[in-house]
């Protein structure tokens, strides 16, 4: 059955994307490759445990209409406030507050956040895309296709990317867990200035609202780069790092790496989504900057000017 619109990938972009084009009344069909939708929105079992290991956090800003979304959540219990302040460590090891703005965690990870946002689409997981061009996919009719994935990821796809192609960063997230909490009760989470090997860390056990001794070290984008073909080799330097950084003397029980190849734009292109006849992209490299809400607000954005059109 052909619909109004396709929508290869599965993240918080894809999934808005086609909710606001379901809402609409028209038709729409989500293919994803992965075994669930979330994309970045990643949460996944690690010693018995859900760990957020994609985005950290949600933040909603100035952005109204997602505003009403994590509201609903809230309400529901699918998301929980989080910290309005982190710390920043720097490179001599003094630490400084951050304030900033509220960020959103969710009790059951992330992903929750994006099978809710899926809950009553067609989705096909598992589906692999080998090919698409405007109004095709895999040689198929599919209506209008929006492509809601990095831009390497979506040049595989279509060749040359609507658009243009923009530059991602790696990052390689590595989950490390103790016996009992090893660093102080207000370290939410912490920037890492001007390290090598972190750039943030995360109280997961904190984050999730469970307790859990569970840090989440994110690496920069340079030591990710040496790590891309062996992502467990990255732990014995992230290790050492959130160690120091933390001034943790007690070796951990458990430590697990995941490689994110494109986990974030290096800039944002200032444009809300691309559009053109037949194949239009959405994404978090859509807009001011790239975050959780960009990729929401670009896909909402792109499904309601679709609909209308």
């Amino acid at each position: 059955m052909t619909v109004d619109v396709t929508v290869v990938g599965g993240g918080i972009s894809g999934l808005a994307c086609a909710r606001a084009i379901r809402d609409a009344g028209r038709s729409v069909r989500v293919l994803d490759r992965g075994r669930r939708v979330g994309g970045r929105l990643s949460s996944h079992t690690i010693d018995g445990r859900v760990v957020d290991l994609g985005a950290s956090y949600v933040v909603v800003g100035e952005a109204e209409r997602f505003g009403h979304v994590v509201a609903d959540w809230e309400e529901r219990g699918l998301a929980r406030a989080w910290t309005d302040t982190f710390a920043v460590i720097g490179s001599d090891g003094a630490r400084s507050p951050k304030p900033g703005p509220m960020r959103w965690a969710a009790p059951l990870g992330l992903r929750s956040l994006a099978l809710d946002l899926a809950d009553g689409l067609d989705v096909v997981s598992g589906r692999v895309v080998e090919r698409v061009e405007p109004f095709r996919v895999d040689g198929e009719d599919a209506g209008e296709v929006v492509l809601a994935m990095p831009s390497p990821q979506a040049a595989r796809l279509v060749g040359e990317v609507p658009g243009g192609q923009q530059e991602w960063e790696p990052v390689i997230a590595v989950v490390v867990r103790w016996d009992e909490r090893q660093w102080d009760a207000d370290l939410h989470g912490a920037f890492a200035e001007g390290d090598a090997d972190v750039s943030f860390l995360a109280d997961d056990g904190d984050r999730r609202g469970d307790g859990a001794p569970v840090l989440v070290a994110h690496t920069t984008a340079e030591r990710a780069r040496r790590h891309l073909d062996d992502p467990e080799g990255a732990i014995a330097p992230v290790l050492a790092a959130t160690r120091r950084l933390l001034r943790i003397d007690v070796e951990p029980v458990s430590a697990h790496a995941h490689r994110w190849t494109f986990a974030r734009p290096a800039r944002a292109t200032g444009e809300p989504f691309f559009r053109s006849a037949g194949l239009s992209v959405c994404g978090d490299a859509w807009g001011d900057s790239a975050a959780v809400r960009t990729a929401w607000a670009s896909g909402d954005a792109l499904g309601r000017l679709l609909s209308a059109s």
